[in-house]
C-alpha cells in the first residue's frame, strides 16, 4: 500500500491506471445511489422528529442526532470518497485531504457511538421500564449526545492533524505528495487504539445489551403466558411466538448490519500495519465503503422499521407538513 517516490517503475503504472470506463460508470451509479439514500433517508428522519411534536422523546432525540451524523457523512464525506475510489486519485489537495480524513474518521466514530447509546437507551426501556423516565431524562440525553460528538471530534482531529496515525511509517509523505493519494493508513499503535476504542468496546456493549434485551423480552412473554387464563392461552401463545420472531428479527438485523459493515474494515485496520501494509489499496477502499454503507442502512433500520416514520414520511412527501397545525399531527405507532 505504501511506496516511495523513487519506485517509479512499479508505482507509476500501477497507481495511475484507471478503471475501464464501464466499471467506473457502474461504480459511480452504485455509489451515487448509496449516497442519495444516505442523505435523503436520514434527512427524512431529521425532518420527522424535529417537525412532529409527538416524536419529541428522549429515544427519538438520540435517533435524530445519529441521523444528523449520517446525513453529514453522506453529504460532505462520501461524494469526495466516491471520486477518490473511482478515479483512484485524490484531486482536492493535501490540506483538504487532512480535513476530509478528520471529518471522515470523526463522523464514522460518532455514528458508531450513537448506535451504542441507542442500545443503552433501549436497555433501560425494556429491562428497567419503571426507572426509565428517571434514568433517561432530556438532560441525560443531551450529555450522551455531547459525549458522542465531542470525544470523536477531539480524537479524530488530534490524531490526523498531528500525523500521529502515520508516525514511523516510511514512505507515507512521498506517496501522498508524488501520486496525489489520500490513503487510509494507521501505524501499529493507532491501529490497536482504533480497533479497541472505536469498534471493539462499543460493539461489545451493543452485543451484550441486545442479548440482554432479547432474554428479558423472552422472560416477559413467559410471565404474560403464566398470568393469562386458560381461555386466552391459545391467543397468548400466538402473540408470544409472533413477538419472539419479531424480537429475533429486529435484533438480528441491528447486530448483523453493524457487524457486517464495520468488522471487516476494523479487522483490516488492525492487522494491516503488522503485515507491512500489504493490503491491496482496492480492498481497503472497498471495506471502507462497507463501513459507509452502515450509515445508509441506519435510516432503514431505525427509521423505516418504525410505523411512525412511515406515516411521517407520507406527510413530508405529500407536503402536508406545510399545513397549519401539522406539527400536532398524530403519527403514533398505533394504526
Amino acid at each position: 500500500m505504501l511506496v516511495a517516490c523513487f519506485n517509479q517503475v512499479l508505482s507509476v503504472s500501477t497507481l495511475e491506471q484507471n478503471w475501464p470506463l464501464e466499471v467506473r460508470l457502474a461504480m459511480y451509479i452504485f455509489l451515487s445511489v448509496s449516497i442519495t439514500i444516505t442523505i435523503f433517508g436520514n434527512l427524512g428522519i431529521i425532518i420527522s422528529i424535529t417537525h412532529f411534536k409527538q416524536l419529541h422523546s428522549p429515544t427519538n432525540f438520540l435517533i435524530l442526532s445519529m441521523a444528523a451524523t449520517d446525513f453529514f457523512l453522506g453529504l460532505i464525506i462520501m461524494p469526495y470518497s466516491m471520486v477518490r475510489s473511482v478515479e483512484r486519485c485524490w484531486y482536492f489537495g493535501r490540506m483538504f485531504c487532512k480535513i476530509h480524513y478528520s471529518f471522515d474518521l470523526m463522523l464514522s466514530v460518532i455514528s458508531i457511538f450513537h448506535l451504542c447509546t441507542i442500545a443503552i437507551d433501549r436497555f433501560y426501556a425494556v429491562c428497567a421500564p419503571l426507572h426509565y423516565p428517571n434514568k433517561m431524562t432530556i438532560p441525560v440525553i443531551k450529555k450522551m449526545v455531547c459525549f458522542c460528538w465531542s470525544v470523536p471530534a477531539i480524537f479524530a482531529f488530534g490524531v490526523v492533524i498531528t500525523n500521529s496515525h502515520v508516525s514511523g511509517i516510511n514512505g507515507y509523505e512521498q506517496l501522498v505528495a508524488c501520486f496525489n493519494l489520500c490513503p487510509i493508513t494507521f501505524n501499529k499503535l493507532w491501529s490497536l487504539i482504533m480497533f479497541f476504542t472505536c469498534f471493539f468496546v462499543p460493539g461489545s456493549v451493543m452485543v451484550g445489551i441486545y442479548v440482554k434485551i432479547y432474554l428479558v423480552s423472552q422472560r416477559h412473554v413467559k410471565m404474560l403466558n403464566n398470568a393469562t387464563g386458560n381461555i386466552s392461552k391459545e391467543l397468548t401463545s400466538q402473540i408470544s411466538r409472533k413477538n419472539d420472531r419479531k424480537a429475533a428479527k429486529t435484533l438480528g438485523i441491528v447486530m448483523g448490519v453493524f457487524l457486517s459493515c464495520w468488522l471487516p474494515v476494523f479487522i483490516t485496520i488492525l492487522i494491516d500495519p503488522f503485515l507491512n501494509f500489504s493490503t491491496p489499496e482496492v480492498l481497503f477502499d472497498a471495506l471502507n465503503w462497507l463501513g459507509y454503507i452502515n450509515s445508509t442502512c441506519n435510516p432503514l433500520i431505525y427509521g423505516f422499521f418504525y410505523p411512525w416514520f412511515r406515516k411521517a414520511l407520507k406527510y413530508i412527501i405529500c407536503g402536508k407538513i406545510f399545513e397549519p397545525d401539522s406539527r400536532a399531527t398524530n403519527v403514533s405507532e398505533k394504526h
